[in-house]
Parts: C-alpha cells; structure tokens; sequence
C-alpha cells in the first residue's frame, strides 16, 4: 500500500484542482453576465434617454438644455464603450478559465484512470494470493485426508 499513497496524493491534489478550476469557472461566467447585464442596462438608459431628448426637442428646449442632453449622451456612449471593454475582457477570461478548467479535469480523469488501475493490480494480486492459500489448503486438507477407494 505505502507505493500507492504518492499516487493517491496525487489524485486527490487533481481532484482539489479540478473543482477549484469549476469555482473559478462558475464566478468568471457570472462576471461575464454582471458585465453583459451592466452594459444592457446602460444601452437601456441612454435609449430612454434619447427618447426624453425628443420628447423634448419636439415640445422646444432652450440651446443648453439641448447641450446638457448631448453631453449627458456622450458620457453614457463612453461608459457603454468601457462596459463593452470589460464584457470584451471578461469573455477573454471565461475563455481562458473554461481551458484551464477542461486541462484540470483532463488531469483528474487520467489520474483517477491510474488510481484505478493500480487498484485493478492489487486487487488481482490478492486474489491470486487468496488462491494460492486456497489451494495450498486443499492440497493439506488432501494429502491428510484418508483415500477411500
């Protein structure tokens, strides 16, 4: 058993690894959502926004209230370019996660392939051990034994 545990060590610290990359995964596609509903939000408010300008355009407005709308759009149309930056960003990172994620669990999934097939060999070898004990009994048990005949 003592030549199995660096393997056993090994599987478990895969495992561990594995399910971090699957936390990991999980809050950096939850980051992508907050980022993408952040952005939708803002393309929402800035369309509301443009509605509320020509509402008022319509009904007159007076130059600088034209221009505190202009203005208030612009700063919007940046906020959603940086907004898109981070989405770009986090996608970038999702990607790189979800990679991270599927060499993790390739990694587990082989060391667990070996755990089980060392565990296949010592199985079979203590069968084989039992055998040999069965038999070398029933060769006692038979030589002991009177021939009836």
């Amino acid at each position: 058993m003592p030549e199995q545990l660096p393997l056993d060590t090994l599987s478990e610290l895969a495992r561990e690894r594995a399910e971090e990359a699957t936390r990991r995964l999980g809050l950096l596609n939850t980051a992508l959502l907050n980022a993408k509903q952040q952005l939708d939000m803002l393309a929402d408010y800035r369309h509301d926004y443009l509605a509320r300008l020509q509402q008022a355009m319509c009904s007159g407005m007076s130059a600088s209230d034209c221009q505190n709308y202009q203005r208030f759009i612009g700063t919007l149309d940046d906020a959603m370019a940086q907004q898109r930056n981070v989405v770009a960003q986090s996608e970038t990172e999702l990607e790189a996660g979800r990679v991270d994620w599927q060499q993790a669990k390739r990694k587990q999934n082989s060391f667990e392939a070996l755990t089980a097939r060392a565990q296949r060999a010592r199985d079979a070898v203590e069968q084989r051990r039992e055998q040999r004990g069965n038999d070398e009994f029933a060769a006692r048990m038979l030589t002991r034994s009177p021939v009836f005949g």
